[in-house]
């Protein structure tokens, strides 16, 4: 464990390697011997088909800058924080990424997010330095003061129209974000993107480059609006939502609910024993296709007598044998008098259980309903523009999961995608879980919001969450199993080694400094919670507390790892011993003689258990 997050691009490097070994030499990989192996499928045109932007390389090199910072646990915001699944993180949604990354890897199967939109009044976080930590370059910028509280006015870099890069930066913002996103998504995963008219189109090319247009899902038209605006031409009263897969080929999205109208189609007049029906046509759709003879033939009805063909150049879908077997079931009806054309019974139980979702969304909720649904929960904000209503992210949590799945929004606003998994949990008996990340961007003093209590979008979503539990399960907040864990983005609880010291006395300044991993204000928890990300386990890892003699260790039972954090001695040793961990994490501070580190390391040597010393 280096302290550093996950290194996607050395990961992808080493997958490289395992596949074409021989294109490597001397650790680098050699590109003449790649475009060798490679052949034909080597573009070699100085001219081809790509979405460029200005300031892309770098977009790029932002993804391989890791960061040393982790997530620090906030008890207090949370909601029953030992046992929720649910996680919220504040602080920047490219940081929370790259944290999560290792922990993370495939294991999410579904992500929404409502990014900026990028209309000229915007105002987002985009980068022009990246070799900095990103604590230092926000304190330097003026983004954030001495002690780390992000400043309102500098924070947010406006993009307006009049920019030379207007477009360029909000690619630049996008593309690190959704490639790190991809990583996280199962094999099986879906992402699902808003989006308006301002960037559709350069979207849709930056998510064939990161996922691959292979992958692309579908395009929704969402109805937002009940009229368009008047103050143009047309008036749009439309958003996009752009849906892709992780990979298609393993990617099953979910049916639609029948709707109460579609269920009241189907009726039981004649109390059949296969239950509810409805008619269908009995014709053989041969538009386009081959004319079969053999299923050109008379029906006869058997209460009249009455025999019905095909239409001349038509055929039935079935055979003679068939047909004469659905009428002796009496699945065959003649119209409600008996005298009707012969048509099919479609029994309810023998349809699919759902129905396929269309591409325009006009059966949810508008933009209207995602505002008042705020004012019903928080009072009268008047700070978001564009809240989606809930149903609209519960119809996207349905179509693209099942109960189980986790559920990530990494530019949570409101947290509607939270209130969403957490109502749709309570009407099904479900266990979806979720994940999302808010920047504690500041609101405006003179907004209502400011003047009810809230500083920063961040608390609003917060209390959202524990509004909505409380509505959900008013007799139980405290035990409830809707709760979440509430994190906050911060440096890392151990010293960071400087790469740009000069002088001797820098280094020997350094090397006393780092006697002790931990900084000197390190919290016991907080270190916990960042070895478990660093070791690529799971936030909600089981974690158990063990006693031994008043010192208490910590052992994650599903990875079988024993942290060692306050103290260090012989009975704890011997304890560890006991419980045969594949792992063993110790604070080098914690060994006050090396007679005790030396034994330990032979113990656990010997009995093939990894020991770590911090």
């Amino acid at each position: 464990m280096d302290g550093k997050s996950f290194d996607v691009i050395a990961d992808n490097i080493d997958k490289l390697r395992s596949i074409f070994p021989e294109t490597f030499s001397e650790g680098k990989v050699d590109f003449r011997k790649l475009r060798d192996v490679l052949g034909d499928l080597v573009i070699s045109n100085k001219e081809h088909y790509e979405l460029a932007w200005a300031g892309k390389s770098e977009s790029r090199s932002s993804i391989q800058q890791p960061t040393t910072s982790t997530l620090l646990p906030v008890r207090n915001n949370s909601v029953n924080y030992d046992n929720s699944q649910n996680i919220f993180i504040e602080g920047d949604n490219l940081e929370a990424l790259k944290i999560l990354q290792k922990s993370y890897f495939g294991k999410v199967k579904a992500i929404y997010i409502d990014p900026p939109y990028n209309t000229g009044n915007d105002s987002f976080l985009y980068p022009d330095n990246f070799s900095e930590f990103q604590s230092d370059y926000n304190k330097r910028s003026g983004w954030a003061s001495d002690s780390g509280t992000l400043e309102k006015d500098t924070l947010w870099q406006k993009n307006t129209r009049e920019s030379g890069r207007f477009h360029s930066s909000w690619l630049s913002m996008m593309y690190p974000r959704l490639y790190l996103a991809k990583n996280m998504l199962s094999q099986d995963g879906v992402i699902f993107i808003s989006i308006d008219d301002n960037e559709q189109s350069n979207l849709k090319l930056l998510m064939d480059e990161i996922f691959g247009e292979e992958n692309f899902i579908v395009q929704i038209i969402w109805r937002k609006r009940s009229s368009p605006p008047n103050d143009k031409i047309i008036g749009a009263n439309h958003d996009y939502i752009l849906a892709y897969a992780r990979n298609i080929t393993e990617c099953k999205l979910n049916l639609r609910e029948r709707t109460v109208e579609q269920l009241n189609r189907y009726q039981n007049p004649d109390n059949h024993p296969k239950g509810a029906w409805t008619s269908g046509d009995l014709m053989a759709n041969v538009k386009g296709g081959r004319y079969t003879a053999s299923l050109h033939f008379g029906i006869v009805n058997p209460n009249t007598g009455d025999e019905h063909y095909p239409s001349n150049n038509g055929n039935w879908r079935f055979n003679k044998e068939k047909i004469q077997s659905l009428i002796n079931n009496n699945e065959i009806y003649f119209g409600e008098d008996n005298k009707g054309r012969p048509k099919l019974k479609r029994f309810l139980k023998d349809v699919k259980e759902g129905v396929t979702y269309p591409t325009i969304w006009d059966f949810v909720p508008l933009n209207s309903d995602g505002t008042a649904e705020i004012s019903d929960i928080l009072g009268n904000m008047n700070i978001f523009d564009t809240p989606k209503p809930r149903r609209l992210i519960k119809e996207l949590i349905k179509l693209g999961t099942d109960d189980g799945d986790l559920i990530m929004d990494f530019f949570a606003g409101s947290c509607t995608t939270a209130h969403a998994v957490l109502e749709l949990n309570a009407e099904t008996n479900g266990n979806r879980k979720f994940i999302v990340v808010q920047l504690a961007e500041q609101i405006g003093e003179n907004t209502e919001a400011y003047r009810n209590g809230y500083h920063t979008i961040a608390e609003i979503g917060r209390e959202r969450i524990k509004r909505t539990i409380r509505k959900l399960d008013p007799d139980e907040l405290l035990l409830s199993p809707h709760g979440f864990r509430y994190y906050r983005i911060a440096p890392s609880n151990f010293k960071v080694w400087r790469a740009d010291i000069e002088t001797d006395a820098e280094l020997l300044s350094q090397l006393e400094l780092f006697l002790n991993a931990e900084n000197s204000d390190a919290m016991e928890e907080n270190m916990l919670v960042e070895l478990i990300l660093k070791s690529g386990r799971l936030l909600t890892t089981e974690v158990r507390k063990i006693d031994v003699d008043a010192v208490f260790f910590f052992h994650l039972t599903e990875a079988n790892i024993c942290i060692c954090l306050k103290a260090f001695n012989d009975d704890i040793r011997e304890k560890i011993y006991q419980l045969r961990p594949q792992q063993v994490v110790v604070l080098n501070s914690l060994f006050h003689s090396d007679e005790l580190l030396t034994n330990t390391k032979l113990e656990f040597s010997e009995a093939k258990i990894n020991f770590t010393l911090i």
